[in-house]
């Protein structure tokens, strides 16, 4: 074990911050206890789910036995990133298993893609929000809500669809009056990105047959390892959140997350994790996620690196390439999960992880005061829009070219893409990636939007100076109507895009803006060719 993690041990020993964790102590992490107290319901919520596990089965069962094929969950952040992990680390058992559609995005084209893929009458459509509000996920909700009922008749329309979100909310009334399937009233003691051991994560593994008394098992296992009592270094969420927390302190507060293909889902819902409950008061770890491994010498001397793999998933040509990088002398922490329904220790292992990282940044992990100012400047666009019938101009920006000529040691580069995530932008983002950590050794990340608004957009606002910012947008070459509304999918889209920009701006960071038009896939190579 390194000289720094064992710091970190010996803080956490010093301040007792396992012990007061379990004893509710708000002052682990602030002195005012709002915010706090009433947010700590993930630590035990896996010994209170597994009471109605039996009664999840059930559910998802009834569910299967009508012929479903699909599962579409319409949510953000951390009503959907959890579900996502497990629906793809498990995924469709020889086709006994419906598969699992989730649903981030206000692009028209993944919408359609969806709504493509689907046959809305073996679909069971999950609206997922903690706050009932979610403006997005309302949207969605009502168009597939209109596609439905087209497609199936009103009288039978409103069985399609569940609800999941906080008791008391405006979902979970709606979710009485439009006559939903089912309503979930989950426990608002938890916040969103803790919540995937809740019903948020549960509800859509139950319909997909997933053994969830085996799954909780895990984390029930992890949580008794996360005792008080036990020696930190066989505390596996209390040992991982010192080697964070204590990296970070010493200067490697990028999290760079190296994952087996079947768990690269994972490592965006760490990102979300780590992002919200970090990134704030200007300090905090820069999760990076999906970047591609290259030799070491593209990286600095600010990296903390992950490598995460599910046994029997490995790729030899990437066990080869964090080998190299552990010999160059850059600290590496191993995980292999057993099997899939290791999931959900490492879930509970991560939140308890960043919860005591966050003790030790002295920060709260448990809010995200920044998120709301993109919403705010979406609100104003879509404002103007209407009384002008045109989305505003944007704020003035840099060329992507000169952006990148601003990078700095320390410092990290977030792609921005609204835009329909596929195989084919994937790939030719990689490549952009990869050209500026050679160039420039600096991290990057990549957020599709609106998705990365509820993930690491608390992160670009109120994170660590330093972070440049490459906004792309592409044009809508197909629109989708929102019911309800006068504008568009398209424009509610844009809208978000230059949202974010002006909230970037108003907060003095770097932004360059670069619209791929039409053929986006020629574009992306364009700028990768240049950029750097």
């Amino acid at each position: 074990m390194s000289s720094v993690i064992e710091q970190g041990l010996a803080t956490l020993d010093r301040n007792r911050t396992v012990e007061r964790i379990w004893k509710a102590d708000h002052t682990v992490w602030k002195p005012d206890p709002a915010g706090l107290v009433d947010r700590l319901g993930w630590l035990t919520i896996d010994a209170r789910m597994a009471k109605e596990a039996a009664s999840l089965e059930r559910f998802g069962e009834q569910a299967r036995a009508g012929g479903l094929r699909h599962v579409v969950l319409l949510g953000m952040g951390g009503s959907s990133l959890g579900a996502e992990v497990i629906g793809q680390v498990f995924g469709p058992a020889r086709n006994a298993r419906p598969e699992l559609l989730v649903l981030d995005s206000t692009v028209p084209a993944a919408i359609a893609a969806v709504r493509q893929a689907i046959d809305p009458g073996k679909t069971i459509f999950l609206v997922s929000s903690k706050s009932g509000g979610t403006i997005d996920t309302k949207f969605l909700y009502s168009y597939f809500r209109s596609e439905t009922e087209a497609a199936i008749g009103n009288a039978d329309a409103g069985k399609r669809f569940v609800a999941i979100t906080d008791s008391g909310t405006s979902l979970e009334r709606l979710a009485s009056e439009a006559g939903f399937r089912r309503a979930f009233g989950n426990d608002p003691s938890i916040g969103g990105r803790y919540s995937v051991l809740s019903y948020f994560g549960l509800v859509p593994a139950a319909l997909l047959g997933i053994d969830l008394t085996r799954l909780l098992g895990r984390a029930q296992a992890c949580r008794e390892s996360c005792a008080a009592g036990i020696p930190l270094r066989d505390n596996p969420g209390a040992s991982l959140g010192a080697a964070i927390g204590a990296w970070a302190a010493a200067g490697r507060n990028k999290l760079s997350l190296i994952t087996s293909p079947r768990l690269a889902s994972m490592g965006t819902w760490i990102e979300q994790l780590v992002a919200e409950s970090t990134g704030k008061e200007g300090r905090g770890v820069i999760p990076v996620a999906g970047e591609p491994i290259g030799p070491p010498a593209w990286y600095s001397d600010d990296r903390l690196f992950v490598y995460m793999r599910l046994a029997g998933d490995g790729v030899p040509a990437d066990e080869a390439k964090v080998t190299a990088l552990e010999k160059a002398g850059h600290p590496v922490l191993r995980t292999e999960l057993r099997d899939a329904f290791d999931l959900g220790a490492e879930f509970y292992r991560w939140e308890y992880a960043i919860a005591v990282a966050g003790s030790m940044l002295k920060i709260n992990p448990f809010d995200q005061p920044d998120v709301q100012s993109a919403k705010d400047q979406t609100d104003r666009v879509l404002g103007a829009y209407a009384r002008a019938g045109v989305l505003p101009a944007r704020p003035a920006s840099l060329t992507p070219a000169a952006l990148v000529q601003l990078a700095k040691p320390g410092g990290y580069l977030a792609i921005t893409a609204f835009m329909r995530q596929t195989a084919e932008t994937d790939r030719l983002i990689a490549v952009l990636r990869r050209r500026i950590m050679e160039r420039h050794r600096i991290a990057t990340t990549l957020g599709y939007g609106p998705r990365f608004l509820h993930s690491t957009g608390q992160l670009h606002k109120g994170g660590p100076a330093g972070g440049l910012f490459l906004q792309l947008t592409a044009k809508h070459n197909e629109d989708l109507p929102i019911p309800g509304m006068n504008y568009t999918f398209g424009t509610f889209a844009d809208a978000q895009s230059l949202g974010d920009h002006q909230a970037l701006v108003a907060g003095k960071r770097q932004v360059a803006w670069f619209d791929l038009g039409g053929s986006p896939a020629k574009k992306l190579e364009e700028l990768a060719s240049t950029i750097a």
